[in-house]
């Protein structure tokens, strides 16, 4: 009885850990999105960009290695018409010929239980750099997983509004930032959302 018991013992420690396992380092650009909202004269607004790349190296196993790091095109964004587009671009607001990236890099990932992740790093907008911390929920299905979160920040942290523009009467300091990421499990690729 105590052969069999042994016996059983090494067998389980011999299987491959049922769980969270693998990396998931592949976006599926074409299947994720980032989308913000904020306020103008009291009107909720919203909007998404349109191109940005994502790299991610995620393995629940491992957080310590896991690694994300976004690259955002500012002159893909997209708040629903050609005249607000092109005045967010422009030197008062985004500056996208001398800023044309904003970039987030990720230094902790934690875990909060249940399939939810703390996720925290500097994220650089215009030359300005601020840490950022959000929670990240995945959702796994088969060899994929889906990431959701969001994370609020200030505007004039970044200098996004100058001149007139600096005043948060008009237009909201607070702007919501939501990310859906699509990861499966792969090869490790840059990937670029173009939408």
């Amino acid at each position: 009885m105590k052969l069999a018991l042994l016996l059983a013992c090494a067998i389980a420690l011999s299987l491959p850990t049922i769980g969270h396992t693998d990396e998931y380092n592949t976006v599926q650009s074409d299947k994720s999105t980032l989308t913000f909202g904020f306020k103008q004269m009291g009107v909720s607004m919203n909007g998404k960009f349109k191109k940005f790349d994502v790299q991610m190296n995620f393995d629940p196993a491992n957080l310590i290695a896991s690694k994300a790091q976004f690259n955002l095109d500012l002159v893909s964004i997209d708040i629903g018409s050609d005249e607000g587009n092109d005045e967010v671009i422009g030197k008062q607001w985004f500056n996208v010929k001398a800023f044309p990236k904003a970039s987030f890099t990720s230094n902790s990932i934690k875990s909060l239980g249940g399939n939810r992740y703390e996720v925290s790093g500097p994220l650089t907008i215009k030359g300005h750099t601020k840490i950022v911390t959000t929670s990240a929920n995945m959702t796994i299905s088969g060899k994929t997983a889906s990431f959701d979160g969001a994370f609020v920040i200030l505007r004039t942290d970044y200098n996004i509004g100058e001149g007139a523009w600096s005043s948060v009467d008009i237009v909201a300091n607070e702007i919501q930032i939501k990310f859906h990421l699509l990861a499966s499990v792969g090869k490790s690729v840059l990937a670029g959302n173009q939408r």
